[in-house]
């Protein structure tokens, strides 16, 4: 008689995970990563609101053209120095380490920004705040994410909601301006507050970093599996019993996930990208929609909303403020309605209707500008404002939640981290060259520069039609644990999401899902438990493709490891941990 199996199914939290009180907690702990993207968006938007303030301008003399487009991209200058640091920096120190010196090296960038009085020293302040170690509170808050127990459509509404979040700094960064204005409007501190303001995300983070949990995989990769147990024991388990199955798996899984890491490292490359028809399909559709996120026309407000409001007469200073920070507010709704269909209406039709109705809509702002520049029509200019919050209404619904959603989603798991390292150095790239380019063009040839987004716009339409492949229904049947993809109900398989770009010919790490639709299956005897009533066990166990021995310790030394199993220190038990 076949003995009864348990898979990791049988130990997953069912009920809401506000009841569940590890995950609550973890939710709570999400929010100090967080604020990196808050801080980027307050950061980023900055520039923008101190181009409205007359004593910013006469402090630095009313910068133009290459000048201005410098001051803008310095700090994305900055942050394409810092990306190679990044990954190393992670791993050498942790992920706590790490954010905590970009942290101080934010700190450093906002002071001397703050004093600045030559274009030259502000330049070299952005460029430092932009170095900072490049975001890494983004890679804390994605693993953070993947680490807990949810539908992997509740981790896409997360991860969503991570970069819709850029626009809670952003609407703190145009209101300081406002009310700085409003307060001392001829004052160096109506610029200068501003700034200082700036410090408080990092500030805050450098403080309390030290209070959340180490990252539980960088902790397994350094040797310091007891403490990763305890983590896990801690926020999974609800207690600190490290011997719970639930954690016994996720340490084996995650061993399983490093050990592949490392095996795929040395086979794959960059090449590796580019190497077969279904990765160059993905890598094209990756470019191609980070390049879209920051040539749609978006940069033009995004950096440059007091050039655009001068274009169509707006003068007053205070109009431009409250424009502006208006404009945030509704893009942060716009944003968060987006991350909240993402699951809903699919990644296709977020991607058609945003670049169609961002096409539509900018081609109208380019007709009412023109038509006030050349005719001199007032009621083109205030139409002008409408259509530019359209325009954003469109291109937040798909553009903001999405970038980093689907980037990751299409990419298998071999090729991941190079995938998605591909993805930001082309959102850098593009947005740094958008940054230098909108200024010199808008100085040069003012509302005729609309027309070549019009242009772009009408081929990024075209190419969402024809190449965007939905993966809606593909990842909806999985659950998130220990940074891994586990399915756990009927719905697509990863063999069937990989055949959109590959068709038959699967390459090897799709079959062997490297880790990445691991599940963990182990004999009921093997364990002197039963599983708790919140659980509710599948039906019938998952198949086994291979198997690995289960090991668990009952010691609680700081230095306790997990792989050496059979020290007396040690109770050891066998499982089979297998992988779909």
């Amino acid at each position: 008689m076949a003995v009864p199996e348990w898979t990791i199914a049988d130990f997953i939290h069912r009920g809401p995970w506000w009841r569940n009180r590890g995950i609550l907690l973890l939710n709570i702990y999400l929010i100090l990563p967080l604020l990196t993207a808050i801080t980027n968006g307050f950061d980023s938007s900055l520039v923008n609101g101190l181009q409205i303030l007359p004593a910013w301008q006469d402090e630095f003399h009313h910068p133009k053209g290459t000048s201005l487009g410098l001051i803008n991209s310095a700090q994305m200058i900055g942050g394409l120095v810092g990306l190679p640091f990044t990954p190393f920096c992670s791993d050498w120190f942790g992920r706590r380490t790490t954010l905590f010196i970009g942290s101080v090296v934010m700190l450093a960038g906002v002071g001397t920004q703050s004093i600045a009085t030559t274009v030259a020293r502000f330049v070299g302040a952005r460029v430092l705040i932009g170095a900072r170690i490049s975001h890494p509170g983004k890679h804390l808050f994605l693993e953070r994410c993947a680490a807990q127990m949810l539908k992997v459509s509740q981790r896409a509404k997360l991860t969503s909601f991570y970069n819709s979040s850029w626009y809670f700094g952003s609407i703190v960064a145009a209101w300081a301006c406002f009310g700085a204005f409003n307060d001392a409007p001829n004052s160096i501190w109506s610029w200068r507050v501003p700034t200082l303001i700036q410090a408080l995300g990092p500030f805050m983070q450098m403080c309390l970093i030290w209070f959340i949990p180490e990252s539980p995989r960088w902790l397994i990769h350094t040797g310091r599996e007891g403490q990763a147990a305890r983590v896990l024991a801690r926020f999974h388990a609800n207690g600190f019993d490290e011997r719970d199955p639930l954690v016994v798996f996720e340490m084996a899984q995650i061993r399983h996930a490093l050990k592949m890491e490392k095996e795929t490292s040395k086979t794959t490359s960059f090449y590796s990208l580019f190497g077969t028809p279904g990765n160059r399909k993905r890598m094209r559709l990756i470019i191609g929609i980070a390049m879209f996120s920051q040539w749609s026309g978006n940069g033009l407000v995004s950096y440059y909303i007091n050039l655009v409001l001068e274009g169509v007469g707006i003068s007053s200073t205070s109009t431009k403020a409250a424009i502006n920070g208006g404009l945030q507010i509704w893009n942060l709704a716009a944003a968060l309605t987006g991350a909240f269909l993402v699951d809903k209406l699919g990644r296709r039709t977020l991607f058609i209707t945003s670049n169609a109705g961002m096409l539509i809509t900018f081609s109208m702002w380019t007709l009412t500008t023109a038509l006030f520049n050349t005719l001199h029509i007032a009621a083109a200019a205030k139409a002008t404002i409408p259509f530019i919050f359209l325009f954003y209404l469109f291109y937040d619904i798909a553009y903001t939640p999405m970038l980093v959603v689907y980037t990751l989603e299409i990419l298998p798991y071999a090729i991941r981290a190079k995938g998605f390292a591909i993805m930001n150095l082309t959102v850098s790239l593009t947005l740094a060259f958008n940054q230098f380019v909108n200024p010199w063009a808008l100085d040069g040839i003012g509302w005729k520069y609309y027309l070549v987004y019009c242009g772009f716009l009408a081929f990024e339409l075209i190419f969402v039609i024809f190449l965007v492949i939905e993966t809606k229904g593909n990842l909806s049947s999985t659950i998130a644990l220990g940074a891994r993809l586990i399915p756990v109900a009927a719905g697509y398989t990863l063999e069937e999401t990989a055949a959109l770009f590959d068709g038959e010919e699967k390459p090897a790490e799709i079959e062997q899902r490297g880790g990445e639709a691991a599940t963990v299956s182990m004999s009921r005897g093997a364990i002197g438990t039963t599983p708790s009533p919140i659980f509710d066990p599948p039906e019938k166990p998952f198949a086994v493709v291979e198997s690995y021995e289960l090991r668990e310790t009952g010691s609680t030394n700081e230095m306790d490891r997990w792989d050496q199993g059979r020290e007396q220190d040690h109770e050891q038990y066998h499982g089979e941990f297998r992988v779909l």
